[in-house]
């Protein structure tokens, strides 16, 4: 379409656009995603078939240098996955633009043709002389109206022609102009992104073209906000969105894919094999755009992706259950969503929180993907499908000391991240395929402080039990609070647990310490000098407590606060690790399963 020089002044005609064949770009755009659908189903075939048979067959190294060419392989399916189908909605997004310019274009020349007015080649339009005269009463002359391409380019004048013919004629040329002058700046447009849309030469597929794609993602979103982006429903519920999901054709889903893996993956209420397909896409994404930074934010978060990715990659042995990414991205200090097991065909459902200092870093990759994945294996013994999950899905409060002070740790996150986890466990409770699935909700840590605040907000959809390991109060000072009825409420408190035991905010004694030597280990032993038989913690009543009225169940002592010369902290963070800790992780298993009244009781407080 586009003149030599490729831009919005090229010489494109209302009669060109008038004949632009939109059909054969729609086909060109359906090849390319057959192209994207033939790479997407390789790539599967060998991540779901070729990998795990060889692994399960074959010995020796020529088994190891076999798996990472099939893995560069299905890197490589999936570059051409991405690349193509971001051409396909390139191409549509370009077709749903020149067609809206088309109707635009027909409706102003058949409503030329029916009041017999002339449209020339340059788009003015000649109309003929009607009216009459104040003085001889004769028809007013005709004339020529030329288009303006732009609204509000030229003031109203004031002035009304005489021939009512005028208006008209220039409101025609004007719809003309403006026709043409879109359907021009869209081909411009385009025709940058398509030019941009390729690959280096070569078998590899190095991070620096994921850079590229992640541009080109970029890039594409942009031009097609208006064909794609507008409809999806962010602000509707998880219901509204699973029925808008289940309304879409194969190709638009496609396309969705594609282009917004991003806002597609992160999406509450679409199904868990969805978001995973649309994660795992966005996590190369998000690789490629990290790569081309150079900041410590940047480079700590690529570690974590690159782990997580690295995870992904790895074929789970028999009995243990597979990854499935619920959610990913780099916003704030990085979230990410990782279910072990499918949440929607799992008859019992798990979703852990974290607490203080949790951030997308390595560590968190590691440590903390590997408690729904050790509570997962321990809760899939109890007979019916378990899935559970690590939900980083907000902000934790960040102290640069450790546990540092839990002054840092103010209700904000809290309430922000319970409402995200509530909308969350709605989803997973819309598209569970059980009649009624049996889900919980864990909260480690400042984790539990979260999950107290998203009972408060007309509570937890779907969540039947609620635990609670680790915790300094989650905001409420009964069980009978949390909604889901005090028998359905349990608690992990380890002997050694600082955090379990740090003082109220009102404790001036406490406050005291923290400022003169600084953190809760010196809170803690303040506290228990001038108050020991005082309930309450740093968010409210003890969990633990007998006021509270919770169920306390069996988790190991964990180590000494001082012991070795030194000061530990490891009891507050051994409640998931089954070797340091099988009580707790037992029991947290047994609950997660439905059998809450075969867990091993602790008296309360």
């Amino acid at each position: 379409m586009s003149g030599p020089g490729g831009g919005a002044g090229s010489a494109l005609t209302w009669a060109a656009l008038r004949e632009v064949r939109c059909a054969e770009l729609e086909e060109a755009a359906d090849g390319w995603g057959r192209v994207s659908n033939r790479a997407d189903a390789a790539r599967d075939r060998i991540e779901g078939q070729l990998l795990p048979g060889l692994r399960d067959t074959q010995k020796g190294e020529a088994v190891g240098a076999a798996v990472g060419r099939l893995r560069r392989l299905g890197m490589n399916f999936q570059y051409i996955y991405t690349e193509c189908g971001l051409l396909r909605t390139t191409l549509n997004s370009l077709v749903h633009e020149i067609k809206t310019q088309q109707r635009v274009l027909q409706g102003a020349l058949d409503d030329a043709a029916a009041l017999k007015f002339t449209v020339h080649a340059d788009g003015s339009v000649t109309y003929p002389a009607a009216g009459e005269g104040l003085v001889d009463g004769k028809p007013l002359a005709g004339g020529t109206a030329t288009g303006v391409p732009n609204p509000g380019m030229v003031a109203p004048s004031g002035l009304v022609a005489p021939n009512p013919n005028a208006g008209k004629a220039q409101d025609i040329a004007d719809r003309v102009a403006r026709a043409v002058r879109a359907a021009a700046d869209a081909d411009w447009r385009y025709t940058r992104i398509l030019r941009s849309l390729k690959a280096q030469e070569g078998l590899d597929v190095p991070a620096a073209t994921w850079t590229d794609a992640a541009a080109d993602a970029a890039a594409v979103r942009q031009a097609a906000g208006s064909y794609l982006k507008d409809a999806i429903p962010h602000d509707a519920s998880p219901a509204e969105r699973k029925k808008w999901w289940a309304g879409l054709t194969d190709e638009q889903r496609e396309e969705y894919l594609a282009v917004y893996p991003d806002r597609i993956g992160n999406l509450d209420g679409l199904p868990a094999l969805v978001r995973d397909a649309a994660n795992r896409d966005n996590l190369q994404l998000l690789m490629g755009k990290l790569e081309g930074r150079g900041d410590e934010d940047s480079a700590t978060k690529l570690a974590a992706l690159r782990e997580i990715d690295r995870q992904l990659r790895t074929v789970p042995k028999a009995g243990e259950p597979p990854m499935y990414l619920l959610g990913i991205g780099d916003q704030g200090n990085g979230r990410a969503i990782v279910s072990y097991g499918n949440p929607d065909t799992a008859r019992n459902v798990a979703a852990y929180v974290p607490g203080l200092n949790t951030s997308l870093d390595e560590e968190f990759a590691v440590g903390d993907l590997k408690r729904a994945r050790d509570l997962s294996i321990a809760a899939n013994q109890y007979g019916e499908p378990a899935a559970a999950i690590t939900w980083l899905g907000y902000d934790a409060p960040q102290s640069p000391d450790g546990l540092g002070t839990l002054s840092v740790a103010a209700g904000g996150s809290a309430d922000e991240g319970g409402q995200a986890f509530r909308e969350f466990m709605n989803g997973m409770e819309t598209v569970n395929e059980n009649k009624d699935p049996h889900m919980t909700a864990i909260g480690h840590s400042y984790g539990s402080r979260t999950v107290g605040a998203a009972t408060q907000q007309g509570g937890i959809p779907g969540v039947d039990d609620i635990v609670f390991v680790g915790s300094p109060g989650v905001g409420v000072d009964s069980a009978d609070d949390l909604g889901v009825g005090r028998d359905h409420v349990f608690v992990g408190a380890a002997a050694n647990d600082v955090v379990t035991k740090l003082p109220s905010k009102g404790e001036s004694a406490v406050g005291a310490a923290e400022m003169l030597f600084g953190g809760p280990a010196a809170a803690y032993v303040f506290a228990d000098l001038v108050d020991r038989n005082d309930d309450d913690l740093w968010f409210g009543k003890d969990p633990a407590s007998e006021a509270f009225g919770a169920r306390r169940f069996e988790v190991g002592d964990g180590p000494p606060l001082v012991g070795k010369g030194k000061v530990s902290l490891d009891a507050h963070s051994q409640y998931f690790d089954p070797e340091a800790d099988m009580a707790s992780v037992e029991n947290m298993a047994i609950i997660a399963a439905g059998r809450s009244s075969n867990i091993r009781s602790e008296n309360p407080r």
